[in-house]
């Protein structure tokens, strides 16, 4: 049961990987009407919240059932997990309130949405890479 559990939570990081990718066509959807871009902006903070409070619960139902303990390594993943949620709130609001009909901000806010991604996606990848060298017993954490 336990195992079904984790590979739940492996294949939703999987997918929220994916979706983050995929996010970073969001600045070059609706280059010529700015709202077009504040709408993708919303939708994307949506689903990437709904995923990753998905990712937290069934990481959450894992540790409880398979009483793990609190590890540093699970420890690090609720670390990243909420500056994760800090930034993509930090960063919807920032293009919710920019003036996006300037020209200048709109690029601005166009080109902070690709970094600010940028880094979420090296997060993820950062947190995947060292879950499976802890479980190839590369690194120990706990």
């Amino acid at each position: 049961m336990v195992e079904q559990i984790l590979l739940s939570h492996s294949l939703l990081v999987k997918v929220f990987l994916g979706f983050l990718v995929g996010g970073l066509l969001i600045p070059f959807v609706g280059t010529k009407n700015p709202g077009g871009f504040r709408k993708a902006s919303f939708i994307y903070t949506m689903i990437f919240q709904a995923l990753i409070a998905m990712i937290a619960f069934v990481g959450i139902v894992a540790l409880v059932m398979g009483e793990f303990g609190m590890t540093l390594s699970i420890i690090l993943m609720i670390v990243i997990w909420v500056a994760m949620m800090y930034i993509e709130i930090r960063k919807y609001k920032l293009i919710k309130t920019g003036n996006l009909k300037n020209e200048q901000t709109n690029k601005l806010l166009r080109g902070a949405f690709l970094k600010i991604s940028a880094v979420q996606i090296l997060l993820v990848v950062f947190m995947v890479v060292f879950k499976i060298m802890e479980v190839k017993g590369v690194i120990s954490l706990s």
